[in-house]
């Protein structure tokens, strides 16, 4: 009977390697496969890619052909939030509708904005205390002045919105209530109504790092943080669209 159950397990390990084997992409190395640079990061990775590589994809509808309305497709990312003088936001997006570009995909960085605790707008991390919305008003206003249009990619919760402190879930991690995410996207798509249309959610959720440090990514949890942020979205701002 000892001995049964020892070829069971070595059928067992050979059948997991076997499956490791035929579903591990060519990369050449764990850093390729993950792009991560750390061991730990690694292995982490490794395990979210077999756990995506295991998993059933989605059923989903035909593809729909969609009218192309002759204007330019291309945009650009940019970071304005990091740029602290008006003058030099103006100019990044000048060239940016020089060189041809239409759209921007802007930050509204949801740490930077909802800073100090649910439903607080007033930025007192310096001195004086100021609107967290004024650095962000002026980037609207710039892109209108230069004919973009703006993708507001909605991310990176602050860390009053995890229970747990940063250095254990990781600073981009998800929020412990997806409704808290829910309510600022809806903030933010009631405040700029007619001015924004697009609107991301989430940057990366398919990544390590994006979707917590010590949690595997879920594209389940990720669909309902989807789908509630398109609902608010959609009740402020029936004319937004939200991208995933």
């Amino acid at each position: 009977m000892r001995r049964f159950l020892q070829w069971q397990r070595l059928v067992v390990l050979a059948a997991a390697v076997g499956l490791v084997v035929s579903l591990w992409p060519a990369a050449s190395s764990l850093y390729d496969l993950t792009g991560e640079e750390t061991l730990a990061a690694q292995v982490r990775g490794a395990v979210h890619w077999l756990n995506t590589a295991v998993r059933p994809q989605p059923r989903l509808s035909p593809d729909t052909p969609v009218q192309n309305k002759g204007d330019s497709i291309f945009g650009v990312n940019t970071f304005l939030q990091n740029e602290v003088e008006e003058a030099k936001r103006e100019r990044s997006l000048q060239l940016a509708h020089d060189a041809g570009f239409r759209f921007i995909r802007q930050e509204f960085v949801w740490e930077d904005i909802e800073i100090h605790g649910k439903g607080d707008f007033e930025d007192r991390r310096h001195e004086p205390a100021k609107s967290a919305w004024e650095k962000y008003d002026n980037i609207v206003d710039l892109a209108e002045a230069n004919g973009l249009e703006i993708i507001a990619r909605l991310s990176n919760p602050p860390a009053w919105s995890r229970a747990l402190p940063v250095e254990e879930t990781g600073a981009l991690a998800p929020p412990d209530y997806f409704n808290d995410f829910a309510d600022f996207a809806a903030t933010v798509a009631e405040r700029y109504k007619g001015r924004i249309r697009y609107y991301q959610i989430w940057n990366e959720p398919n990544g390590n790092e994006e979707w917590g440090k010590n949690r595997p990514v879920s594209p389940e949890e990720y669909t309902e943080l989807l789908c509630l942020a398109y609902e608010r979205i959609k009740q402020v701002d029936p004319e937004a669209v939200a991208l995933a």
